[in-house]
């Protein structure tokens, strides 16, 4: 365990770390589980069951099911859930005064925490409630001109094609998809794609910084290089990717990046943020109508009415557990759990087909497969009914298969079950 780790769960533990509503002991199955990890190595950490049986019983997750879809929403903490409840309750005693007087000011520790993690400035950082509200501020909020060309890919998330369709309706703008295959052939490849599509009429390129379907990372610090020079504005959708390995905006060169927070930071329903570059502000026009004074203030993206406070302060309780476990072992325990199960599929059939990129710095939780002669379909169909396995299936007009994503309270054994199940499937069929 490294020495910052150490103090700041040490902080946590012992009240000196200021966090609204916060209980003492809500991390002493993290402190447990770090003091069990000592000074080992992320990889070496992951491999074993002892630091992650701490972890797991932070989590209430169903055990009579094995939840292999953390892609779509994972399980909250229960610490971090028990926070929101208390301030739902709260808010309820007086709305007026307990929500708008001393809740909403709150949220002011959240833009903080979370800036500081993604690595750019406080006025910089937007709560919203998910990926999906970033990105439309996004699509809808830079002005644009009939015959402008928009370029992102045939595996961008459906809502934000269809948003940019939408666009396109209204406006007659031109919304250019890029193919690629999945894994891709080589590192250079992704970037070559969007390059062929560019034209002097680009105007913007946006694309999922890990794509739902298969766990694509996409090179995002690449693509900022490439667009920039060229005037071209680049969204990147992180709903996938923070919270989920070690980045900072620096390190992306990045001026847009929306995600959602009750995927892979394990914060409530209803979270996530909006970061703009401060000089960008300006030119990107809110999803619902800020007044004049608020231009350059990144708060115009959070004028959304009324709505309930207690899930947007509970991501500082959230952030403060993934922070306290680290990163860099979450990582480390989502792609070994990735691999364990499809290394042994691989090594033990020749059937089945891992679309995603396997490896200990490769990708992170999310893995896509198919089997010869089983249909996807019917056999992510047959995982549910017959083994309670909640699976993903993909149908995408390029590939499919189903997508699988474990998450830091998945045991071994569950993972195992799974690929026993699969297994069985191949050898003896599906019925």
């Amino acid at each position: 365990m490294t020495t910052s780790r150490r103090s700041f769960v040490r902080g946590i533990t012992l009240g000196s770390v200021a966090l609204p509503m916060f209980r003492a002991d809500a991390f002493a199955r993290l402190a447990e589980a770090n003091a069990i990890a000592g000074t080992a190595s992320p990889e070496e950490v992951a491999q074993g069951d002892e630091y992650w049986t701490q972890i797991q019983k932070a989590f209430d997750a169903d055990r009579t099911m094995i939840n292999l879809n953390n892609g779509g929403i994972s399980p909250t903490p229960s610490h971090v859930l028990e926070q929101m409840i208390r301030d739902l309750k709260f808010t309820n005693e007086l709305p007026v005064e307990h929500m708008w007087r001393i809740l909403q000011p709150r949220m002011e520790t959240t833009r903080r925490e979370l800036a500081k993690e993604f690595g750019c400035d406080t006025e910089e950082m937007a709560v919203v409630r998910n990926a999906s509200e970033a990105m439309e501020i996004m699509i809808y909020g830079l002005d644009l001109q009939r015959g402008d060309e928009v370029v992102i890919t045939n595996q961008n998330y459906g809502r934000m094609m269809t948003t940019w369709d939408q666009r396109a309706r209204r406006e007659g703008i031109v919304v250019k998809k890029i193919s690629f295959k999945v894994p891709p052939p080589s590192p250079s490849y992704l970037v070559e794609q969007f390059r062929a599509a560019i034209t002097p009429r680009t105007k913007v390129i946006e694309y999922p910084h890990i794509t739902n379907l298969s766990g694509q990372v996409m090179p995002v610090r690449e693509v900022m290089r490439l667009a920039r020079p060229l005037g071209i504005e680049v969204f990147i959708d992180g709903a996938h990717a923070f919270g989920h390995w070690p980045m900072k905006r620096d390190e992306l060169e990045c001026d847009f990046y929306g995600t959602s927070l009750h995927k892979w930071l394990h914060a409530p329903i209803g979270a996530g943020f909006l970061y703009v570059r401060r000089e960008k502000i300006p030119k990107l026009w809110p999803l619902m109508a800020a007044e004049t004074k608020l231009t350059s203030d990144i708060r115009k993206y959070e004028e959304i009415g009324t709505h309930p406070q207690a899930n947007f302060n509970a991501v500082s309780a959230a952030l403060a557990f993934t922070q306290g476990m680290g990163l860099d072992r979450k990582v480390a325990r989502l792609r070994y759990l990735r691999d364990r199960w499809a290394k042994r599929l691989l090594a033990e059939s020749d059937r089945v087909h891992v679309l995603t990129e396997l490896g200990p710095d490769k990708a992170g939780a999310i893995g896509l497969f198919n089997v010869d002669g089983i249909e996807s379909a019917k056999l992510g169909e047959w995982l549910m009914a017959r083994h309670r396995i909640v699976n993903v299936v993909i149908n995408h007009a390029e590939f499919n298969g189903l997508r699988i994503t474990p998450n830091v309270y998945t045991t071994l054994n569950e993972v195992d079950t799974f690929s026993d199940a699969v297994l069985k499937a191949i050898r003896q069929g599906i019925v």
